[in-house]
């Protein structure tokens, strides 16, 4: 239900930054990101959008950030680690 770690977003003169928020939180964010996260399954997030406040911008931005986001065998992977050190 979280993000793995903090992301960001940058399309044109969109900047949208988000990141891990305490279970129970909620998805603290607006509209466009909102509907996003909700599909995607998130369900504790943080999220700040600075510049351009179009929804289309805001959107492509997400996904922009989101696809830079990197998995736990990438980040294994960048530490010299097993994916068995990380889960136990």
């Amino acid at each position: 239900g979280a993000i793995p770690h903090e992301g960001v977003g940058n399309y044109k003169a969109t900047h949208v930054r988000w990141k891990p928020a305490c279970p129970g939180s909620g998805i603290i964010a607006g509209g466009p990101v909102r509907a996003i996260m909700e599909a995607g399954g998130v369900t504790d997030v943080l999220s700040k959008c600075v510049g351009s406040r179009s929804s289309v911008n805001i959107v492509r931005a997400v996904f922009n950030g989101a696809g830079n986001m990197m998995d736990a065998k990438t980040v294994a992977k960048n530490r010299g680690k097993t994916l068995k050190d990380f889960w136990g």
